[in-house]
């Protein structure tokens, strides 16, 4: 890219450089002004060659953008810049490389997206934004070489921000830099390995007072027992059949804890007892307790057509004094409300 000549000023880059659209727009008006205005932009050397370099103190870099040039000095000529397609998977794969040295990360390509095609590349060197402040008043100067508070042209004994560094201090923070990287590699850090997702909930564990196997965190439940009504002995876990005598496990074998509110006639899984019936009457509906010795005749219409009630779930009836309380409650706003 070419610089403005001996008797304009020297172009400063701006604080941000438009890019993709608003660049080709600038592009563009850049032309349309040249042609109202009866010039013409042209690509490539100066046929001429009248252009010459600005002179410059030595070790100040000024870079100079095409948006700047294109406002402040539109008879510069501009040189289009060559680039260089690499697959698009190499660019992903060099990305990976630098985030697992920086961060220990691993990414595998299957986790890449858009790894097709090729991509342009263009190799600049690398640059920094150079400033001069002017050393009778401390002021930054502007585009040009005058100092914009004190007029005071700028000279070798205006500071430079950043300043420029040594060779040494060069060396030494390539150094650094290389340490740290080095550092991270052998250090990686360490990345959780078990699913925190709801769906598979993490057991809290706790090591052994005996130096066993871990003890594991479960919510308190209550422990069933059933006993054989033939030997009194327990069954044993889920089975329906005692080890015992090999009774089958009936209405008669007692639960512990009992819940005869809900399983009054029995718990699901069980077969139906002898020594205690429940029996459901015919005619009246009446249900009824009876024993082999007593009559199994329905003691309130005497008939026999009573049937055998089979182990379920029943739900308890209401407290009779539950249910006046909430009657005579409901009474109450009924009278309130008329």
């Amino acid at each position: 890219m070419s610089t403005p000549s001996q008797g304009e000023p020297a172009v400063a880059p701006k604080d941000k450089e438009k890019k993709g659209l608003g660049k080709v727009l600038s592009r563009v008006k850049t032309v349309l002004k040249k042609r109202r205005l009866g010039g013409s932009l042209k690509f490539g050397p100066s046929s001429s060659g009248a252009t010459a370099a600005a002179a410059e103190p030595e070790g100040v870099l000024v870079p100079v953008s095409p948006v700047a040039q294109s406002v402040a000095a539109p008879e510069v000529e501009v040189v289009s810049t060559q680039g260089t397609k690499i697959p698009r998977s190499q660019l992903f794969a060099e990305r990976a490389k630098k985030l697992g040295d920086l961060y220990g990360l691993e990414l595998k390509p299957s986790e890449w997206h858009l790894t097709e095609g090729d991509v342009t590349r263009v190799e600049k060197p690398i640059r920094m934004r150079v400033h001069k402040k002017c050393h009778l008043c401390d002021t930054s100067f502007g585009l040009g070489k005058e100092c914009p508070k004190c007029k005071h042209p700028r000279c070798k004994q205006c500071p430079r921000v950043p300043p420029k560094r040594s060779e040494a201090e060069r060396e030494e923070s390539r150094k650094k830099r290389a340490a740290i990287i080095k550092e991270r590699k052998e250090n990686a850090p360490i990345i959780a390995d078990w699913d925190t997702s709801p769906k598979k909930a993490v057991p809290l564990t706790r090591p052994a007072k005996s130096g066993g196997q871990d003890l594991i965190h479960r919510k308190p439940r209550q422990r069933i027992r059933r006993t054989c009504c033939q030997c009194d002995k327990l069954f044993n876990g889920g089975s329906k059949t005692c080890e015992h005598c090999e009774h089958a496990r009936c209405t008669d074998c007692p639960r512990d804890p009992a819940k005869k509110d809900k399983y009054p006639y029995g718990y699901p899984g069980d077969s139906l007892g002898t020594r205690v019936g429940h029996y459901n009457c015919g005619d009246c509906k009446h249900i009824f307790e009876t024993t082999p010795e007593d009559d199994p005749a329905c003691p309130k219409c005497s008939c026999r057509k009573a049937e055998r009630l089979t182990p379920r779930r029943v739900e308890p009836e209401p407290d009779p004094e539950v249910w006046a309380s909430l009657q005579a409650k409901l009474e109450t706003l009924r009278i309130q409300a008329q």
